[in-house]
């Protein structure tokens, strides 16, 4: 029988895979941020990365730390992934944990939520950001809040070729751009508020349908979630910045 070679593992590949990984409190990928500060790749994949403080929440690093491993692990090629969080004031207890696959609670015994729990949280924080987002170029595209409140998931096709969606209103179709609305949907059915393609594609905080005359008060309140993101990534990278001072962070 002749022999099967090993899948090369690509750099470009993890780096992708890295990519899709986000800072959980800010929505952000932690490539974009500057996080990753070391990178080998091999059948053995290693990936370091520290974060703009020292005291940073442990269980959104220890988020980001399954994520690296779980999502570099289902690389063709890959064999083993480590990954180490650096300058931590918990950076030992993350690292270890993480490696040698041991839950969240049983790392942080004093814990008083579940790392679940909190991500649960964060995500559906994120969810009222990219939902603004994506209601701000609907708008900008002309839909009134009548028309958006009233769409459904079917009623959008998205077209990676021109970066556009159609969206589909009263038998007329209207274009957007493409990013702010995959970006929406994705976290949308990561967070089970798009499960079905009849589903209202927007919805309130706690996921029912949006009346009319409550659009003003739904969009003020994913705007509060996008402006305090949005603050909060500032602020991380001001800090990133003058802890690490990094001018050609890895990934970018």
């Amino acid at each position: 029988m002749a022999s099967q070679s090993t899948p090369t593992v690509d750099r470009t590949a993890v780096l992708d895979r890295l990519d899709s990984v986000t800072d959980p409190e800010l929505d952000r990928s932690i490539v974009e941020l500057g996080y990753i500060d070391e990178l080998c790749v091999g059948p053995a994949v290693f990936v370091r990365f520290t974060l703009p403080t020292a005291w940073c929440s442990p269980a959104f690093a220890w988020m980001m730390a399954v994520d690296i491993r779980d999502t570099v692990s289902e690389l063709p090629g890959v064999e083993r992934v480590t990954v180490r969080l650096a300058d931590h004031m918990h950076d030992e207890e993350i690292t270890n944990g993480v490696n040698e696959g041991r839950p969240f609670d049983a790392v942080f015994e004093d814990a008083t939520e579940g790392v679940e729990a909190v991500r649960a949280t964060l995500d559906a924080k994120a969810r009222l950001a990219r939902q603004y987002r994506a209601v701000e170029a609907l708008l900008a595209a002309g839909l009134d809040p009548e028309q958006i409140v009233g769409l459904r998931w079917t009623d959008v096709t998205f077209d990676p070729e021109t970066e556009r969606a159609a969206i589909t209103t009263g038998g007329v179709v209207v274009y957007a751009p493409l990013l702010p609305l995959t970006e929406y949907v994705d976290k949308a059915r990561e967070t089970g508020v798009l499960l079905d393609p009849d589903d209202r594609l927007f919805v309130t905080p706690e996921g029912i349908p949006i009346a009319p005359e409550a659009f003003e008060r739904v969009h003020h309140r994913t705007r509060s979630a996008k402006t305090n993101m949005t603050g909060q990534g500032a602020v991380c990278e001001a800090l990133q910045d003058a802890r690490y001072g990094r001018d050609d962070p890895i990934g970018q």
